[in-house]
């Protein structure tokens, strides 16, 4: 029976297992495998962060590491498992006192900026289709970390996966819009935690160039509310993270509501 087989558990998909040390790599027949299930997923975010996430294939990563497409699958079985290495890998580990200390609110805020950085720095991230929930060590260990920020919070524990759940949704698609939308680079952004609008990417969007395109289109006329909107914004906005900061604090704020409804 593979190590990935148990009669009272789900099989673990063969990727997952390796990364949680539940597999070993030799499972397979042939040689003594001479690469670790980390040196393909470093290999497949190295790819990822120079080409793009489309480049990443068995044949690309296998020529990366001097492999045949074939002999890869000695340690890997399919597209899935590349995606469950990719996504783990690009995550890394967080901050181990990410959420160890403040009020709920600063503790999920800063897991909240945290997570958009790590998105920020790698927003191909966010466009990556997955066929089941990130579950490697380094993802798992992220969730912890934000349900953690809960500890002290009259809510269930499933409302408190429900909150964190909540909060990475709204910061994957402000990370995706935002780069589909050219407000920030879709090349490797440099960041910071404490910021995580931060760039020194030069293919980030020009934050004027919206409103004074839209100025150009619209008139006062047909469009006075927008046009109002549009006239208080600044040049000298940074839109990623002021967006960010909005978004985030409505939503904190409709949890902090609901969290005092339930003291009543």
């Amino acid at each position: 029976m593979s190590t990935t087989e148990n009669p009272t558990h789900p099989q673990l998909p063969r990727s997952v297992a390796q990364l949680w040390g539940r597999e070993s790599a030799t499972v397979r027949r042939g040689p003594k495998p001479s690469l670790t299930i980390r040196d393909i997923a470093r290999a497949a975010v190295t790819i990822a962060d120079e080409r793009g996430r489309e480049a990443v294939s068995m044949k690309a990563i296998a020529d990366s590491l001097g492999l045949s497409t074939m002999s890869l699958y000695r340690y890997v079985d399919g597209k899935d498992d590349v995606v469950d290495l990719l996504v783990d890998e690009a995550y890394g580990l967080p901050d181990p006192d990410l959420t160890a200390s403040g009020t709920w609110r600063e503790r999920i805020s800063a897991w909240a900026r945290a997570a958009a950085t790590t998105l920020r720095t790698r927003p191909w991230i966010t466009e990556i289709p997955m066929s089941r929930p990130p579950i490697g060590p380094n993802t798992v260990s992220w969730t912890e970390a934000g349900v953690q920020a809960f500890d002290d919070v009259e809510l269930s524990g499933q409302q408190k996966l429900n909150a964190l759940l909540l909060v990475d949704g709204f910061v994957r698609q402000h990370v995706r819009q935002s780069t589909q939308m050219g407000l920030i680079g879709r090349g490797v952004d440099r960041v910071t935690a404490d910021d995580p609008g931060q760039s020194g990417d030069s293919s980030s969007h020009d934050s004027g160039a919206y409103e004074a395109t839209m100025l150009q289109l619209i008139d006062a006329a047909r469009f006075p509310a927008l046009t109002a909107a549009i006239s208080e914004m600044s040049a000298d906005d940074d839109f990623f993270t002021e967006q960010f900061e909005f978004g985030l604090a409505v939503l904190l704020d409709g949890l902090e509501a609901m969290i005092e409804r339930t003291r009543r």
